[in-house]
């Protein structure tokens, strides 16, 4: 076992064992631990993806919830790279991006030629997953955003992203009044700031108790990024972003600019 900076991937495979445990012991964490002859801690420290265990604590984790051989093979291979700054992932696995999410204490996004995942109405999200192929995200994410004493969220996004025009006339409009409906959370980045259209998209989460980490992805890979440097350039990215974005005033106006004087046809669900 050993004390180490928890990580997204850690948190995530940490929260694995706990539903293994629940699922096929029955066992809550202090029950869990008699049966190992553990300290209650190491369970639940464990399950929180804030200690690294031996391969001889997962084994005997995974043992006591009638795991076999080849299961343990592939866990301990997921594992073994659970606490590197770095971790890419597959793009359709959403999982570790949904409990990022839902752990963060604040949100900070820059989008450059699509809404953020986490405000796309239905109908744009397959829409764009028409256009670019890449998989549609589970939009129950969304509600992370509406939640009660849910993250500080502040999206940043790039008017390019407004003049890109997905799908119908419809679902360019549904997509339009629910940006106008989440405005107070939105910064649009005007079209003349050309610098700011060459940065790259990404996500800046900070949590209550774990280090921040910056994401990334592409339809190649999700990136999650712990190091300090790269959080550093993170931060720098929405701090020039924070002094060229409309604010919410002229955020709206730009909104409502876009949406144009067509009547709103249909409900955003």
């Amino acid at each position: 076992m050993t004390a180490t900076n928890s990580t997204a991937y850690s948190r995530d495979l940490g929260d694995e064992l706990r539903r293994l445990r629940q699922r096929f012991t029955g066992l809550r964490g202090r029950a869990m631990a008699q049966q190992l002859g553990w300290d209650p801690s190491k369970v639940s420290n464990l399950e929180h993806g804030k200690i690294k265990g031996s391969d001889l604590d997962l084994a005997q984790y995974l043992t006591v919830c009638g795991k076999d051989i080849d299961f343990f093979e592939d866990f301990t291979a997921r594992y073994q790279n659970a606490f590197d700054p770095y971790l890419a992932q597959r793009p359709d696995n959403a999982h570790t991006l949904a409990m990022t999410e839902a752990a963060a204490t604040s949100i900070t996004a820059y989008d450059v030629l699509s809404v953020n995942s986490l405000l796309q109405t239905p109908n744009y999200a397959r829409a764009l997953q028409a256009a670019t192929g890449q998989p549609v995200e589970d939009l129950d994410r969304r509600a992370v955003v509406r939640r009660p004493n849910g993250p500080k969220c502040v999206f940043y996004l790039h008017e390019l992203a407004l003049r890109m025009r997905l799908g119908s006339a419809q679902v360019m409009e549904e997509q339009y009044v629910w940006l106008l409906a989440n405005s107070s959370v939105i910064r649009i980045v005007p079209e003349e700031a050309t610098t700011a259209a060459f940065q790259s998209a990404c996500t800046l989460f900070e949590f209550d108790k774990a280090a921040p980490l910056v994401y990334a992805e592409s339809g190649l890979a999700k990136v999650f990024a712990q190091g300090e440097a790269s959080v550093e350039r993170g931060r720098r990215l929405f701090d020039l972003l924070d002094e060229i974005a409309l604010d919410e005033t002229r955020t709206r106006r730009k909104l409502a600019e876009h949406r144009g004087p067509t009547p709103i046809r249909a409900l955003v669900q």
